[in-house]
């Protein structure tokens, strides 16, 4: 295995960290809220009164702000390597997986091992070591 040293970008990505980490943990103190992507999503799609602004506002925060980074900066145009059926099934299970764990890797991933969640824990072990096994036995199994 060998480090791709052209995309290797260990200062923006502490940044991205820590801006994730101090949004999770503002969100935390200040509202009471945890930031998992699945749960603020899914109480807007069942909503409950006077619950509703600040799912919204985190919402458009996340779609927003890649939107403002095209003003200033350029963005690599990604490559896929994956079919549309391959990306639909991913999602899906991905989808599955989210209800299944009772959470996100957001939430679960950073909000809950943050609050030393031994579920948490246990679900942020169980995803990446599918995410592990996949990619090896895609990549070197199946060579795909």
């Amino acid at each position: 295995m060998s480090i791709d040293w052209n995309h290797f970008t260990p200062l923006a990505s502490l940044a991205g960290g820590a801006l994730i980490g101090t949004a999770a943990a503002m969100l935390v103190l200040l509202n009471g809220r945890i930031a998992g992507i699945s749960g603020v999503l899914g109480g807007l799609l069942r909503p409950s009164k006077g619950d509703i602004g600040w799912r919204a506002a985190f919402v458009l925060g996340l779609l927003g702000a890649p939107s403002v980074c095209l003003l200033f900066a350029v963005l690599p145009r990604p490559q896929i390597e994956a079919g549309y059926g391959t990306l639909v099934l991913a999602g899906l299970l991905v989808g599955l997986g989210t209800r299944y764990g009772s959470g996100c890797t957001s939430g679960h991933g950073v909000c809950g091992l943050s609050r030393l969640s031994p579920r948490s824990l246990v679900a942020t072990v169980a995803f990446m070591g599918g995410g592990f096994a996949t990619v090896f036995v895609v990549r070197h199994l199946l060579g795909i």
